[in-house]
């Protein structure tokens, strides 16, 4: 049988999702504790993977399991053994060809920043203290759902077979103290929203503008895109599926 498991995390201590051999993960402490619960090994396939130090306010991944559990035990014994900076939200029985990562809908992703020295904010956004108008900066943001193609914005040498992204959604807003971008798409390139938003913020001090953006997304070139801002500032914050699968918005 197929579950899905929903969870977040605060990513300072882990090199990411996915496993890797010489470093921890969130795929690894997770997969560790559920094989350990349910007493055989358990392998996770998730939803994406995040680059090390990102944030995930909601992640699914899915696992199969042949044997009987409670769920709210399951969740309750998994938030007790798992570390204070992973938490399990709920866990679903789906159909058993359901992929937490082919069958998503949509990915949201909201980066923070600062604008004024906070210390409770050191480990969670990024501090720009230069000004910044907000104003330019939509509206580039705007011309992104324009286009289709951001291998502009994507780590070079990576090993993905298209570049094509459909986004959205991109918006800059003010939420209380910390100057908030969100950015939906059905899918996302590696390192391409923490590009995105070091060219908004060249848009923002006057570095750049909408015609730069233009020719930054039309050149394909990463090198001409602004640099990639920090992983601290950035939260996937929602996935969609759809509701055959059995996930309820």
């Amino acid at each position: 049988m197929r579950y899905f498991i929903v969870f977040s995390y605060f990513g300072k201590s882990y090199h990411g999702w996915q496993r890797q051999p010489n470093a921890i993960t969130v795929q690894e402490v997770l997969e560790d504790a559920i094989s350990k619960l349910l007493g055989e090994p358990i392998a996770m396939a998730g939803a994406g993977r995040t680059d090390a130090g990102v944030h995930a306010k909601q992640m699914y991944a899915h696992f199969d399991f042949e044997g009987d559990f409670g769920f709210e035990d399951l969740i309750f014994r998994l938030n007790a053994f798992l570390p204070d900076d992973i938490a399990i939200a709920d866990i679903f029985r789906v159909s058993k060809d359901a992929h937490a990562r082919f069958d998503a809908l949509g990915r949201t992703y909201a980066y923070w920043i600062t604008q004024r020295k906070n210390p409770f904010y050191a480990d969670r956004a990024h501090y720009i203290r230069y000004a910044l108008d907000i104003d330019a900066m939509n509206e580039a943001a705007k011309l992104l759902m324009a286009y289709d193609d951001f291998e502009c914005f994507s780590k070079s040498n990576t090993d993905v077979h298209t570049y094509l992204c459909r986004i959205t959604k991109a918006q800059w807003t003010l939420d209380t103290d910390t100057l908030v971008f969100t950015i939906t798409a059905d899918r996302f390139l590696r390192n391409m929203v923490r590009a995105i938003v070091g060219t908004l913020l060249d848009v923002g001090i006057g570095k750049k503008n909408l015609k730069d953006v233009s020719t930054i997304i039309e050149g394909k070139d990463r090198s001409l895109a602004g640099a990639s801002v920090p992983a601290k500032g950035l939260y996937l914050t929602k996935i969609v599926y759809p509701v055959t699968i059995g996930i309820h918005e």
